[in-house]
C-alpha cells in the first residue's frame, strides 16, 4: 500500500456527506476507512444497549455506502490504529473530534503519540456548530447560563461552517486493501446486538443510517417544522424532528440540520418556529460545551451545594419507575415508551425526571444511567445536563422547588389521553376526566373501564402532594448551604 494512504477513523460521524476528515483525506490520496469498538477506554460510559442496536444498523448502512470497504475492529483505539499503520504503511490518520471527557483525553494521547512517530495526525470539527473553546464570556471564562451563551456567544460568533459535499469514494482503497488482506470483523462479529430480542418494535419504527436520517429530516421540514413551536410539547403528535439518534451517531451533522432548516424557512427567516428549532440545536451545543469545560459533572453536582441533599434511593420505587408501574399514567406511559421504542418525548422526559428525583427522591445519577442504557439517542452530554437541570443541581437549572405535577402536565399536554392510552392500554376505556388520575375515578367508572386498581393498573406508589412536600423539606439543607 502506498505511503500517501490516510486512515480515516470513523467515530460519531457515520456519514459520507459533510464529513471533514473523510473529505480532506480523499483529497490527499487513497483512504482506508476504519471503525473501532473501544469499550476499554470508554469504561462505564460505553455505548448502552439500545444505542448498540442503533450502532449495529448504522454501521451496516455505512459499510454498504462504502461498498463493503469499512474495516471493523475491536480494542483500544491506540493499539488498533498502530496495528493498521504497520499493516498499511499509511502516512496519516484523520478523524473528527468528539468531546466527552474520556474521548478528549484519549484522543490527545493518540495524536501526540502518532505525531512523535512522524504520522500526520489531524482532527476536524464535524459534530458541533461551535467549538467549546471558542465561546467564552467577556471575562474569558465559560458561560454558565444558556441564553447569554447562545445569544451573545454563539450567534454573535462566526456563522456555522457550510456543510461539505459527499466524499469522493474513488479514493477509498480497494484492490490495495484486498491484496494486503486487512483483517476486519463483520458487523455481526462486533457483538452489538442484544442477546434478548426486545427490539422488534424498535426495528419497525426506525431506519438507522445516513439515508434514513436524511429522509427523516426532509419529511420533518416538509411537514411538522412549521408547527414546531406550537406542537413540540404534545407527546401524542409528531411535533419534533426525532433526529437526536442520528445526530448522536453523526449520520447527520448539526451543520446540515442548521442550514436545511434555514433553507426550509427562507421565505421568512425570522419565523418563530425556526428560531425555536435552531435554539434546540443550541441546547445540544450547550450540553457538550458544559461537559467539555466541566467534565466532573458526569458524576458530581454542577452546583456543589446540592451535595447536602439527602436522597431516599428506595430500590423498589426505582424499579417501579423503570418498568412504568408507578400508578401515575403520564409517567408510566413515558417509561413504557422508552422501553418499547428507545425514545421518549422531551416534555415527558422532564416529567418523569422530576417525578424520580423529587417525588421519589432518587438520585439523578440513577435516572441518568437508566436513560443511558435505554435511549437510542443516549448522548452523554445531553443526558447529564438534562438530568442535572431537572434535579436543580445543574448549570442554569430548573429551581429545585419547581416540581412538575404529572397530573397537570398530562391534562395540559395530553388532554385527550391519547399518549397515555397508546402506552397504557389498560386505561384506554377510562373517560378523559380520569385518564391522568384513575385513583380519583368512582368505583362504577373503574368497573365500566374494566380496571381494578392494584391489579389491572398500579395504585400510585407515592402520594403526589405528600411527596412534593417531603422533597421541599429535604431541600432545606441545600438552601442553608447556599
Amino acid at each position: 500500500m502506498t505511503e500517501n494512504s490516510t486512515i480515516v477513523w470513523f467515530r460519531r460521524d457515520l456519514r459520507l456527506r459533510d464529513n471533514p476528515a473523510l473529505y480532506h483525506a480523499c483529497q490527499a490520496g487513497s483512504v482506508i476507512p476504519v471503525f473501532i469498538i473501544d469499550d476499554d477506554d470508554a469504561g462505564e460510559f460505553a455505548t448502552g444497549e439500545a444505542s448498540r442496536w442503533w450502532l449495529h444498523h448504522s454501521l451496516e448502512a455505512l459499510n454498504k455506502s462504502l461498498d463493503g470497504k469499512l474495516i471493523l475492529r475491536k480494542g483500544k483505539a491506540a493499539d488498533v490504529l498502530q496495528d493498521l499503520l504497520t499493516e498499511t504503511n499509511a502516512r496519516a490518520v484523520y478523524w473528527n473530534r468528539c468531546y466527552e471527557p474520556w474521548q478528549t483525553e484519549r484522543d490527545a494521547l493518540i495524536k501526540s503519540a502518532l505525531r512523535d512517530k512522524g504520522v500526520d495526525a489531524k482532527s476536524f470539527q464535524a459534530n458541533l456548530l461551535w467549538e467549546p473553546w471558542d465561546i467564552l464570556n467577556q471575562q474569558g471564562t465559560p458561560y454558565k447560563v444558556f441564553t447569554p451563551y447562545y445569544r451573545k456567544g454563539c450567534l454573535k460568533a462566526k456563522e456555522p461552517r457550510v456543510p461539505f459535499g459527499r466524499a469522493d469514494l474513488t479514493a477509498i482503497s480497494t484492490q490495495e486493501a484486498n491484496s494486503r488482506n486487512l483483517e476486519s470483523l463483520s458487523v455481526d462479529e462486533l457483538g452489538l446486538m442484544p442477546s434478548i430480542e426486545w427490539y422488534k418494535e424498535i426495528d419497525a419504527l426506525w431506519q438507522p443510517g445516513e439515508e434514513g436520517a436524511a429522509k427523516r429530516l426532509e419529511l420533518y421540514l416538509e411537514n411538522a417544522a412549521f408547527h414546531y413551536r406550537s406542537k413540540r410539547n404534545f407527546p401524542a403528535v409528531v411535533g419534533t424532528s426525532q433526529l437526536s439518534p442520528s445526530l448522536h451517531f453523526g449520520e447527520l451533522s448539526p451543520n446540515q440540520v442548521w442550514y436545511a432548516a434555514k433553507h426550509a424557512f427562507e421565505m421568512d427567516i425570522e419565523d418563530e418556529h425556526l428560531d425555536t428549532y435552531l435554539s434546540e440545536l443550541g441546547w445540544r451545543e450547550y450540553s457538550h460545551y458544559l461537559l467539555f469545560h466541566f467534565p466532573q459533572i458526569t458524576k458530581d453536582n454542577f452546583n456543589p451545594k446540592f451535595d447536602a441533599f439527602t436522597w431516599q434511593n428506595d430500590p423498589a420505587l426505582l424499579r417501579a419507575w423503570q418498568s412504568g408501574q408507578t400508578g401515575i399514567p403520564i409517567v408510566d406511559a413515558g417509561m413504557r415508551e422508552l422501553w418499547r421504542t428507545g425514545y421518549m418525548h422531551n416534555r415527558v422526559r422532564m416529567v418523569v425526571g422530576s417525578f424520580l428525583v423529587k417525588n421519589l427522591r432518587t438520585d439523578w445519577r440513577l435516572g441518568e444511567a437508566w436513560f443511558r442504557d435505554c435511549l437510542l439517542d443516549a448522548d452523554l452530554p445531553a443526558n447529564v445536563a438534562s438530568w442535572q437541570w431537572v434535579a436543580g443541581s445543574g448549570a442554569d437549572a430548573s429551581p429545585y422547588f419547581r416540581i412538575f405535577n404529572p397530573v397537570l402536565q398530562g391534562e395540559k399536554f395530553d388532554a385527550e389521553g391519547e399518549y397515555v392510552k397508546r402506552y397504557c392500554p389498560e386505561l384506554s376505556k377510562l373517560p378523559k376526566k380520569y385518564i391522568h388520575k384513575p385513583w380519583e375515578a368512582p368505583k362504577d367508572v373503574l368497573k365500566s373501564a374494566g380496571i381494578v386498581l392494584g391489579i389491572d393498573y398500579s395504585e400510585p406508589i407515592v402520594d403526589l402532594k405528600a411527596s412534593r412536600q417531603a422533597a421541599l423539606d429535604a431541600y432545606e439543607p441545600v438552601k442553608r448551604a447556599g
